[in-house]
């Protein structure tokens, strides 16, 4: 036993509340190193009458680790713990102050989860995890409205820049409603569309107006009632890190400098507001000037941003939140942000763009998930680029779910891509093949989905600008297979809930090896999925359990008698095997 390598603390995402009555509690061994791990648990003040074992499951592993998870229930909310440690013949018993030979025969020195208290139990709103999202960049999905157009406005589906305009607009959103019916999304991501002079919106000039180049608020109200009436939430695009430089507050300051009441709404190094040799004298998103940073622990800018928070909730039937810059503002804000947002609509999603480990903000004090980019590169690793083998994209993939409570992973926003990267078809060099096997995961993994518009009809291109070209319409410039493909994913993931809440686990993932096989289980449905994502025919050997199974997609059955199956699978091709328990 390499006992350097065992891990645990209470709290966060070792040791937390699932629910009202069941505990999750997880420790960290040497991969491979453990034969068995059990969690010894009791009431603290009734260590006789009270005491039980669980066995842990290894839930997930990385390069050097593996992860162990146990649900505890504890009778009365309350919970002592030890943990038991088994390899070949040794055996040791784990507490709070360390190793030891012997049993614990009492509470004194068990880790501890003290009480379940309801108002600490994190809940990420339900209808997240059964939530298909679509997001949509306003100034390149639809024209609706030509009378509200910039007067520069450019034709539709030319070259985009960071300049232009097409004239997309939420009217535009409105009339093609339809499309997202038909591909089965119910809910939307908007990029910014409060007034701002920029085509992304970014730089927030007006935080209570939607621009007057997508509409106006009622158009912004009928768009949410219309959302709404087809089952489909809404979630808007918070730039709460910084504002625009034509924000009235800023206008203020760099014409009054330090005389300006607003002064301390910013973060100003030095008067007057300039750029010094590529620098401002301000802080700034970035070094972009037109984007100085709020000051979010000026007690006048909390009180705006958060009347702003609950009036497009409240007002306007807003479903959520998007946070633009999440992790450079300060922590007491955005607890206080939860407590307004919850209090307009205890349902409503507070989503963080965080690119790195999150933990500090996923602990039920501030948002209910964060954009999850490492699942990004994983999948984009191993399935578009051949950048990893099954085993890396395995270990990669076991981090992340080792990471965060399960609550959180449940709530996770997964997406392959956005206006902040190449889009999905370029990333696998054109190769739609490459997309399905990426996009297969995405929909039978852990985690709320989201699409990038025009993804599904096959657009493609490079970073920004090109990322963000306008929504193709005419249906014979389409790609309606990949359409149809994208239906079919979106409906099976719908369909069956054991792909939004069963349990994961891989069943080949082997190095130097790019096929793969992981399942999706529970008491009512299993699911087995293989893929290839190789130039080269593969072929693998899992374990199929007894019974059925039926390929959703062939329609052809494959009897099992709980032995192993070899499965051949053609170059960049895909399995999904499915079999009812009930």
């Amino acid at each position: 036993m390499l006992l350097e390598a065992v891990y645990h603390r209470p709290k966060q995402n070792w040791s937390y509340a699932y629910d009202s009555q069941t505990i999750h509690i997880r420790l960290k061994t040497k991969r491979d190193d453990m034969d068995k791990v059990q969690v010894l648990s009791v009431d603290k003040w009734d260590f006789n009458g009270t005491r039980f074992i669980t066995d842990m499951v290894k839930f997930a592993s990385n390069e050097l680790f593996d992860f162990w998870e146990a649900a505890v229930r504890p009778p009365f909310k309350r919970l002592a713990y030890a943990f038991i440690l088994q390899s070949g013949n040794l055996c040791t018993y784990m507490n709070e102050r360390g190793f030891t030979p012997e049993m614990p025969m009492t509470a004194a020195g068990l880790f501890e989860f003290p009480y379940i208290n309801p108002v600490d139990v994190f809940a990420p709103p339900s209808w997240v995890k059964d939530a298909v999202f679509y997001q949509i960049f306003p100034e390149r999905f639809a024209n609706g409205n030509p009378a509200n157009d910039p007067a520069d406005v450019e034709p539709w589906g030319g070259k985009p820049t960071r300049t232009n305009f097409f004239g997309g607009d939420l009217q535009g959103v409105i009339d093609k409603l339809d499309h997202l019916d038909e591909l089965g999304v119910n809910a939307i991501y908007f990029n910014p569309v409060f007034e701002a002079t920029t085509n992304h919106k970014y730089d927030t000039q007006d935080y209570m107006k939607v621009d007057p180049d997508f509409g106006d608020n009622e158009t912004l109200k009928l768009l949410v009632q219309e959302c709404h009436k087809r089952g489909i939430r809404v979630l808007l695009d918070a730039v709460f890190n910084h504002c625009g430089a034509t924000f009235g507050p800023y206008l203020d300051v760099k014409k009054n400098g330090a005389a300006s009441r607003y002064a301390d709404w910013f973060h100003v190094r030095e008067f007057p507001l300039e750029v010094r040799d590529g620098i401002p004298t301000y802080e700034t998103f970035s070094f972009e000037p037109i984007m100085p940073k709020l000051n979010t622990e000026h007690a006048e800018v909390k009180a705006y941003l958060l009347n702003v928070a609950r009036y497009w909730i409240e007002e306007i039937g807003i479903d959520g939140w998007r946070l633009d810059v999440a992790d450079e503002v300060d922590h007491a804000f955005w607890r206080d942000f939860r407590k307004v947002v919850k209090a307009a609509n205890p349902e409503a999603y507070i989503l963080g763009e965080i690119w790195h480990d999150s933990m500090m903000w996923l602990q039920g004090d501030q948002f209910d998930a964060v954009m999850n980019y490492p699942f990004t590169d994983a999948v984009l690793d191993f399935f578009t680029r051949e950048a990893i083998d099954g085993a890396r994209f395995a270990n990669a993939i076991g981090t992340i779910l080792s990471s965060y409570p399960h609550q959180v992973n449940e709530a996770a926003f997964n997406l392959l891509g956005s206006h902040d990267t190449p889009r999905l078809l370029t990333i696998c060099g054109d190769n739609k093949q490459r997309l399905k096997l990426a996009t297969l995961f995405l929909f039978t993994f852990t985690g709320t989905p989201c699409i990038y518009y025009g993804d599904e009809i096959g657009l493609n291109g490079e970073m920004d600008p090109d990322c963000r070209k306008c929504m193709e319409w005419e249906e014979s410039k389409q790609d309606r297979e990949l359409f149809n493909y994208y239906r079919s994913i979106i409906s099976l993931r719908r369909e069956h809930e054991v792909l939004r809440s069963g349990g994961f686990r891989f069943l080949h993932a082997e190095r130097n090896d790019m096929c793969l096989a992981y399942e999706r289980y529970d008491d009512n449905q299993h699911f087995i999925i293989a893929a290839n994502a190789s130039e080269v025919t593969g072929t693998l050997e899992i374990v199929l359990p007894q019974g059925q199974w039926k390929e959703v997609f062939s329609g052809e059955t494959l009897a099992a008698d709980g032995d192993k199956t070899s499965l051949k699978l053609p170059p960049l091709s895909y399995l999904v095997f499915k079999r009812s328990l009930q």
